[in-house]
């Protein structure tokens, strides 16, 4: 097990009982395993029930983590599924529609050594506004000029609705937001709120379409990619919310042993996220960031889309977060406060 301590940072009121808003950032199939096994220490170790966030902010990876978590599936069911035991908790049609997924092709310098796209003057400016209002590049725009994706994700992704309201629709009723790119003027829009609710699965796999791997998604005649091309966490999205605490769980930062091209990567999404902290710290909103310490960064691959060291990351997302827990006791006091009776089932009857 890794050394815990610089991985959790925090700033904290101490409310008797807060609103929480939990962020689950992107990282594919290996961020996933990651959110596995973050939840699953978070109610081992303190009884939170991450089902039971008052709001969910997913980008990528994280927004099917969320989906789930909103159609009822506990975080310790996340993890079983993730390193072959039996779920418990979760609908058999949804264990064998997870169990029966896609193994996509790995990661390869030839899925962006294709010919590039150009990107469009509205892109540019989109593009232009963004690093205005952050005050800094966005490292992940330079892949609007990413070749077009081969791989289809949609189709794979259409079990999910059915697991909420079936009609033109169906959508979770407690807050899910789904973070994606609209591709004409790379502009971030959140599906899940307001009017923005197409099928949950065309959310999610706008959400997930990483640019040069694969294909825009198409809704309501615009084309939309993953939300990581403009952050990898998009925590700041909470700010629009009535929240005390965050709580983010970020598969792409942290710190490991050694300098390398994937921890440039880790120490720019970090300056990212660092300024959508500033902007929930604004508003009077404390957070909590759990991202994985040296040890679990030591199974994390630059394959994102690679399901082989999933056992060793959920084990050591467990471990490692339960470090995190117990080095800060301004943790434990905020989330205990917030443990409740575990939901049997938060699937929804009504669409938002």
């Amino acid at each position: 097990m890794s050394n815990p301590p610089a991985q959790l940072r925090m700033t904290a009121r101490n409310p008797s009982r807060s609103r929480v808003g939990l962020v689950l950032g992107g990282g594919g199939a290996v961020g996933a395993a990651y959110h596995a096994g973050a939840l699953a220490a978070l109610e081992h170790d303190l009884g939170w029930d991450a089902r039971g966030a008052s709001v969910i902010v997913g980008t990528s990876a994280g927004s099917l983590v969320g989906a789930l978590l909103r159609s009822g599936v506990p975080s310790t069911d996340l993890a079983a599924l993730a390193v072959g035991a039996d779920a418990r908790d979760a609908s058999p049609e949804l264990v064998t529609s997870l169990l029966d997924r896609p193994a996509f092709p790995p990661i390869t310098v030839g899925n962006f050594l294709r010919t590039p796209q150009l990107p469009s003057p509205m892109m540019m400016l989109g593009l232009a506004k963004l690093t205005l209002r952050r005050r800094s590049f966005p490292f992940g725009a330079l892949s609007m000029m990413l070749p077009e994706g081969r791989e289809v994700l949609a189709p794979h992704l259409a079990f999910i609705d059915g697991e909420f309201l079936r009609g033109d629709r169906p959508w979770p009723h407690d807050p899910l937001l789904v973070c994606a790119v609209r591709r004409r003027d790379w502009r971030r829009i959140v599906f899940g709120s307001r009017s923005k609710t197409p099928p949950l699965s065309l959310a999610l796999a706008a959400s997930c379409a990483v640019p040069g791997y694969f294909a825009g998604v198409e809704i309501d005649g615009e084309v939309f990619v993953d939300g990581g091309a403009i952050s990898a966490t998009n925590a700041d999205v909470l700010s629009r919310h009535d929240l005390d605490l965050a709580v983010v769980v970020s598969p792409m930062t942290g710190t490991g042993r050694r300098l390398s091209v994937s921890q440039v990567v880790r120490d720019l999404c970090r300056r990212t996220l660092d300024q959508e902290i500033r902007a929930l710290e604004r508003r009077g909103i404390s957070t909590v960031v759990i991202e994985p310490g040296a040890g679990v960064l030591a199974h994390m691959s630059m394959d994102f889309m690679s399901e082989e060291a999933s056992v060793d990351i959920v084990q050591n997302a467990f471990l490692d977060t339960g470090a995190q827990i117990r080095v800060s006791p301004a943790l434990q006091s905020l989330i205990t406060k917030n443990a409740g009776p575990r939901r049997a089932d938060t699937r929804s009857t009504r669409s938002a």
